[in-house]
């Protein structure tokens, strides 16, 4: 796959937590794959994307980076870096706690999947969009909730972090935890 920036010509670091995601199974129900990764952020980058295999409509994108000078603020040379994006119900959008508890799955996974990381920063984004004029009568208010996150992964948990993705992901669908909705 054309899907990354790795080859033999790589840090050892950074091969090895490509290999580690690589390799890692995602739990039943989510399909993850390997897609373009950005060039520009980091010397060395590698992205992956996910979709959850339910009625509902929630993607993902991880992508990790590593530069091996360390940029300021990662607390290391290694990042990973997510998006995720959920379609929810108008009541759900509506919920004053919705930001603190999608912050809470992201956190609360990571150390439940002991997946150690450090300099964690992100945002969580609730917008509702409503019909109006003609559109009125055809449409539903449609909401979506998105989570930016980043944060400075522990050596050799790789598949720690991947499974705490996957977790984020059924979070976002509204699933309990551990308990992929069939």
């Amino acid at each position: 796959m054309a899907a990354s920036q790795t080859g033999q010509s790589q840090p050892r670091l950074f091969r090895d937590a490509v290999a580690a995601l690589r390799t890692t199974v995602p739990p039943h129900h989510i399909t993850v794959e390997e897609i373009d990764a950005p060039a520009s952020i980091a010397p060395h980058t590698f992205a992956l994307a996910a979709a959850l295999d339910t009625d509902g409509d929630v993607t993902g994108r991880l992508v990790l980076l590593h530069d091996p000078d360390g940029e300021p603020g990662w607390e290391g040379t290694l990042r990973l870096v997510t998006f995720v994006s959920a379609h929810i119900d108008e009541k759900t959008a509506l919920d004053s706690r919705l930001s603190t508890n999608a912050w809470a799955w992201f956190t609360e996974g990571l150390r439940r999947h002991r997946a150690g990381y450090t300099a964690a920063g992100g945002t969580v984004t609730t917008t509702t969009s409503t019909p109006m004029g003609g559109l009125r009568d055809s449409r539903v208010v449609e909401a979506t909730l998105e989570i930016r996150a980043s944060w400075t992964p522990s050596e050799d948990t790789m598949p720690a972090q991947l499974r705490a993705w996957c977790e984020l992901l059924w979070s976002a669908a509204g699933s309990p935890v551990g308990q992929p909705s069939t």
